[in-house]
């Protein structure tokens, strides 16, 4: 983590949801696209952010599933919900994104992806937002998920689409708080590796996974205008929103 000596300048906590760093490793990934003072938390172990400590968290995908939640995912949940009442920025990818939607909007709105999207795939933005750009625009990123958001309640405004997942992004209200189901951060020979280790690991879905290493890759380096964005906002206190 760098010197904090600016205090204008954001503070982000990385919530670091990986279950095998052999694997993936969230946290190298993100961080070489912060021009701001970071501090990465392993949620596995039982390390998470106090929220009072940090104006913006950025909550990783995760091996795991939203649907079979681990114990430690429950913490996270509840810390979420502090650091939006306390007005933190928070962007959530993949898994982070699914943990966004139960703990504002409740378990009924994560669910098992009637397919999984994996490889380089096409989002579409639904509505114009400084995080993705304007409405009717589309642009490539990563993507690899088994679980996904659905029915998000009033409140949610969803600003994102791509052929097989309805909800590829989200945000909470006016608040400074994002959903992303792709992995911006992931580049493309990041992209290769990790299916490459994932099939040589036997993980589920192997014929998914080598369609994808056979995809020609396209990548719109999305990752840079979400991080700027995200960044430049500051956050609110704002009113306090009712969880489930």
């Amino acid at each position: 983590m760098g010197g904090m000596t600016d205090p204008r300048r954001p503070i982000v906590a990385i919530v670091d949801n990986s279950i095998d760093p052999t694997i993936y490793r969230p946290v190298e990934h993100w961080s070489r696209y912060l021009n701001a003072p970071w501090r990465a938390f392993v949620a596995r172990d039982g390390e998470f952010p106090d929220p009072a400590g940090f104006s913006h968290i950025i909550l990783t995908g995760s091996e795991s599933s939203i649907v079979d939640r681990e114990p430690w995912a429950l913490t996270e949940a509840e810390i979420l919900r502090e650091a939006v009442v306390r007005g933190a920025a928070v962007l959530g990818s993949c898994w982070g994104h699914q943990l966004l939607a139960y703990a504002l909007a409740g378990e009924a709105h994560v669910r098992r992806a009637a397919a999984p999207e994996i490889g380089w795939i096409s989002i579409r933005m639904d509505r114009s937002s400084d995080l993705l750009g304007p409405v009717g625009t589309t642009a490539f990123t990563f993507s690899i998920h088994y679980d996904e958001v659905c029915d998000l309640p009033a409140g949610f405004e969803v600003l994102a689409s791509s052929d097989a997942c309805p909800i590829q992004a989200f945000r909470f209200g006016d608040k400074p708080v994002w959903g992303l189901q792709c992995h911006p951060e992931i580049d493309i020979p990041t992209g290769f590796k990790n299916l490459r280790d994932l099939v040589d690991r036997g993980f589920k879905g192997r014929n998914v996974l080598l369609a994808a290493l056979a995809q020609a890759p396209r990548d719109s380096g999305l990752i840079r205008r979400i991080v700027r964005a995200f960044l430049a906002d500051r956050g609110s206190q704002g009113d306090s929103p009712d969880f489930p």
